[in-house]
């Protein structure tokens, strides 16, 4: 007879964030709002054709850099989530991969489908 264990995992200790003042926690909210603005913006540009994604790929903003890259393709016309997905995929990028995390083969490659 065959007795199975369970495993018992130690408990997660969860880390916690720094305590910050109202000040601080207010300056990093009106950042965060702030970015929240300008990607909305651009993606609006994007959807627009005022502004190409070749260009931000190759030369993000700061405010690009923590971006999704599958966000900033889904607001290229004619993208939808599987021709998003698609092109990632073939240029073996992760669907979480930021902009500002992508290396310069990935960029490279993703810029080159564009161009096709």
């Amino acid at each position: 007879m065959l007795v199975w264990r369970a495993m018992v995992s130690p408990p997660k200790v969860h880390a916690q964030a720094p305590a910050r003042s109202l000040d601080q926690r207010m300056e990093a909210l009106k950042r965060a709002n702030d970015i929240r603005v300008r990607r909305a913006q651009l993606k609006k540009d994007l959807k627009d054709g005022r502004a190409r994604i070749e260009q931000i790929l190759h030369d993000p903003p700061d405010f690009v850099s923590t971006a999704k890259v599958f966000d900033m393709l889904m607001a290229v016309p004619k993208f939808g989530r599987v021709k998003a997905a698609r092109f990632l995929n073939q240029c073996r990028i992760s669907q979480s991969k930021t902009v500002g995390g992508l290396s310069e083969r990935q960029r490279a490659e993703l810029i080159g489908l564009f161009n096709k």
